[in-house]
C-alpha cells in the first residue's frame, strides 16, 4: 500500500510535540507526499509545506494519519479516523503509549518500514452506545477504549440491571460499570481489576465499579453481544455515561443504555518488530525473561 497524502494531528502547544510535527514534514516532503495538518494543530506551527484542514477532510483524503502524542490524542482521532478507514499511526509524546508505540527519537527509520510496505496492520474494533428514554434516542456516540456508566458525584451508588442479548444477566448496586474493548482492556478497566484481553479477540469485559457484593466479578462475552443497562427509576440523581472518558452523554432514572460493536474499526498499523506482549512487558513493567 503506498502513502501518497498523509495526515498529521495531535498535541498542540507542546514544545516536544511541535519538533515532532516540524521533523515530520521534512521527512514526508523528502518521501515526495502531500501533507495535511488538522487545523488546531496547523494554527499553532511555524512550520510551512502543508495544507491546514478540519479532520473530517483529513480523514477523506489521507491514505495515512499520523497522530503525534499520548493515547489520549490518540483515542480523539480515531473516533474519527475510523469512519474513513484510513491507516493510523501513533508517535510517542505522551506517557504509557499503548497506541502511540514509535519512538519519537527515532521515527524516521520505523517510519521507513511503514514507507516501505513492512508495517504490521491490524484492525481494533470500536463501541457505540446509546441513550433511551421512554424508547426514544436521547443521544448517542463512539468509543475505542471503553463506555463506562457512572454517578455524576464522587462516590455515589447508583441501581441498575445488566441484559446481554435482552437475557438478564444481574442487578447491581455500585459506583457504575465498565464495558470495555480489547484496546481498553488495558486502561481503565485494568485499573478497576479487569482482566487484560489480547486485541485480536472479539470480546468485551464488564467491570463492576465498587460493588455492594462480594461476589460481584468482571465478566468477559462475546463482542457481537448487545449489552443493555437498564437504570432503575428508583435513583434520585442524574447519571452519566462517558466514552474514553472525553465524551460525556447526560442519563436520567429510568432511562436505558445500549452498547453494541460499532461497524467502523480503526486501522492500525506498527512499525516492524511490534509485538503486543512486547508492549505489556514494557509498559507494565513485568518482569524479563529468565533464561
Amino acid at each position: 500500500m503506498e502513502f501518497k497524502t498523509v495526515g498529521l494531528i495531535g498535541k498542540q502547544a507542546h514544545h516536544d510535540a511541535n519538533l515532532s510535527f516540524k521533523a515530520l514534514i521534512v521527512y514526508l516532503a523528502k518521501l515526495g507526499c502531500r501533507v495535511l495538518v488538522e487545523q488546531s494543530t496547523a494554527d499553532k506551527l511555524d512550520s510551512n509545506g502543508f495544507e491546514s484542514v478540519d479532520i473530517e477532510t483529513l480523514g477523506k483524503q489521507a491514505d495515512l494519519a499520523i497522530v503525534v502524542g499520548g493515547d489520549g490524542n490518540m483515542l480523539g482521532a480515531a473516533r474519527v479516523l475510523a469512519e474513513h478507514n484510513v491507516a493510523v499511526v501513533g508517535i510517542n509524546r505522551g506517557n504509557l503509549g499503548f497506541l502511540t508505540d514509535i519512538n519519537p527519537e527515532d521515527f524516521e527509520t520505523q517510519l521507513d518500514s511503514i514507507f516501505n510496505g513492512n508495517g504490521q496492520f491490524e484492525q481494533r474494533f470500536l463501541l457505540t452506545v446509546e441513550v433511551y428514554r421512554n424508547g426514544q434516542l436521547q443521544s448517542k456516540n463512539s468509543a475505542v477504549n471503553e463506555v463506562v456508566m457512572h454517578h455524576g458525584k464522587v462516590a455515589h451508588m447508583m441501581e441498575f440491571e445488566v441484559h446481554l442479548d435482552d437475557h438478564f444477566v444481574f442487578s447491581q448496586r455500585s459506583d457504575g460499570l465498565i464495558v470495555a474493548t480489547p484496546t481498553g482492556s488495558t486502561a481503565y478497566s485494568l485499573s478497576g481489576g479487569g482482566p487484560i484481553l489480547t486485541p485480536t479477540l472479539d470480546a468485551l469485559t464488564l467491570v463492576p465499579m465498587f460493588p455492594h457484593t462480594l461476589s460481584s466479578r468482571p465478566i468477559v462475552v462475546d463482542a457481537n453481544s448487545t449489552v443493555k443497562l437498564k437504570v432503575s427509576p428508583a435513583n434520585k440523581d442524574n447519571l452519566q455515561v462517558s466514552c474514553d472518558s472525553h465524551i460525556v452523554l447526560t442519563v436520567l432514572p429510568g432511562d436505558e443504555v445500549i452498547i453494541r460493536k460499532n461497524s467502523a474499526k480503526l486501522s492500525l498499523i506498527h512499525p516492524i518488530g511490534y509485538n503486543y506482549f512486547n508492549v505489556l512487558r514494557t509498559k507494565l513493567g513485568w518482569g524479563s525473561k529468565l533464561y
